[in-house]
């Protein structure tokens, strides 16, 4: 089942967000999308694929559109106020009573580890493919995996490997592009294993 709901941010913004509920779940996974500016959305293919595998598993998954992107008011801000609505859907996400756990592909891995960087109680992170720059340099303990494909041609695999072993972070290499076209499933059990659900 599915449901569009709207979230709000502390600074006033509306995100247009979609609940995909397992029907027995296991836990909720909060998942943030690519970069807006690169036509990044809630919507792209691997966005979904990975929704349905998670949500086969028993994982109820709350994805949204980040500030400027599709419905959702504001404008896009670089990753700073993006994390905001990371905040915002976290918080929709806690409020089921379910076990946490957050994700993101691409700008969204690097703002939803930006926004678990600051918090006092984290929940479990799966990144699939973040850029390494800017990520942050002091994360607080618990359960991170970071996906990357070896043949990914956006990011930077060896400055994310290095960062992952200086952070001591679990990092799966795995066949496939920075899109991992028609592998949602497979990048969606990766996912699901490392959200400690």
């Amino acid at each position: 089942m599915s449901d569009r709901i709207e979230l709000s941010t502390s600074d006033g913004e509306t995100l247009e967000a979609r609940w995909d509920h397992a029907s027995n779940p296991i836990g909720v996974t909060v998942f943030s999308h690519p970069h807006p500016l690169d036509g990044g959305s809630m919507n792209a293919p691997l966005m979904i694929g990975v929704t349905l595998r998670l949500v086969e598993r028993g994982v109820s998954v709350l994805r949204f559109n980040f500030r400027g992107t599709g419905s959702s008011t504001g404008t896009h801000d670089h990753g700073r106020s993006e994390k905001l609505d990371m905040a915002a859907a976290v918080a929709v996400a806690r409020d089921s009573g379910l076990k946490l756990g957050i994700a993101g592909w691409s700008f969204g891995a690097a703002v939803a580890l930006g926004w678990l960087a600051e918090e006092a109680d984290p929940p479990s992170y799966v990144g699939i493919a973040p850029p390494v720059e800017g990520l942050p340099d002091v994360l607080p303990p618990g359960p991170k995996r970071l996906i990357v494909g070896t043949r990914d041609q956006v990011i930077d695999v060896g400055g994310l490997s290095s960062y992952a072993e200086r952070q001591s972070i679990d990092l799966v290499l795995t066949p496939g592009d920075h899109f991992f076209h028609g592998r949602g499933g497979k990048i969606g059990d990766l996912v699901a294993e490392g959200l400690t659900l």
